[in-house]
């Protein structure tokens, strides 16, 4: 008899452990995940000028000054070019060079295809407390050609993209904005991480 009291207590003392671990398995699956931000580009064009332009609200209370100096460690740290930059008023230009490659997956294996391009363009940062706008403008590509380097700018790039004479011009030049913006928009996501050391984003009218 005393055998079976004690295999009925540990029944209930495991019963009661297994109860509070799926309590708070329940309780871990109630709470709700941070989704990472990931910047979404979007081309703009105004008249013959394309550009992309975003208002990127933190989260946290973080003033102009920070926003400020955040964004000048990150943008050093890219190596691009700060051109002008004034703290009290709030405003950063910098430009940068970057040589890119339109195919999606490359590794450096002999097998890869290569199809590269080199971009040239500046980024304009406003600043306020607790915000941001970024401005990519001046957007130029060199693709490689048997004679040299051809220039065209990213309103070039869009026209030929809206092309609806040749398929395979359309075709190329979507591919190389394509190319353009998930680079743009891994490197303005990182921005924000820099900036907001956080996960979350909400969009503000600046």
């Amino acid at each position: 008899m005393k055998a079976f009291f004690i295999s009925l207590v540990i029944a209930i003392t495991v019963s009661s452990v297994q109860a509070q671990v799926v309590t708070v398995q329940i309780n871990d699956i109630k709470r709700p995940v941070p989704t990472p931000y990931i910047d979404t580009v979007k081309l703009q064009v105004d008249g013959s000028n394309a550009y992309y332009q975003k208002t990127v609200k933190v989260d946290s209370n973080i003033t102009e000054s920070m926003i400020y100096v955040r964004a000048l460690q990150f943008m050093a740290a890219k190596n691009f070019q700060q051109n002008y930059g004034y703290e009290q008023d709030g405003k950063m230009i910098c430009t940068t060079t970057q040589d890119l490659n339109i195919n999606e997956i490359y590794i450096g294996d002999d097998a890869d295809e290569v199809d590269p391009y080199t971009v040239q363009f500046s980024i304009t940062l406003d600043m306020k407390n607790k915000r941001y706008r970024y401005t990519v403008s001046n957007v130029v590509f060199f693709r490689p050609t048997d004679s040299g380097n051809r220039r065209l700018t990213l309103f070039d790039m869009y026209t030929k993209a809206s092309n609806t004479d040749s398929k395979r011009v359309a075709k190329d030049a979507k591919k190389l904005i394509a190319s353009f913006e998930k680079y743009l928009s891994t490197f303005t996501t990182e921005l924000y991480a820099d900036i907001e050391q956080k996960s979350m984003i909400n969009n503000s009218k600046f």
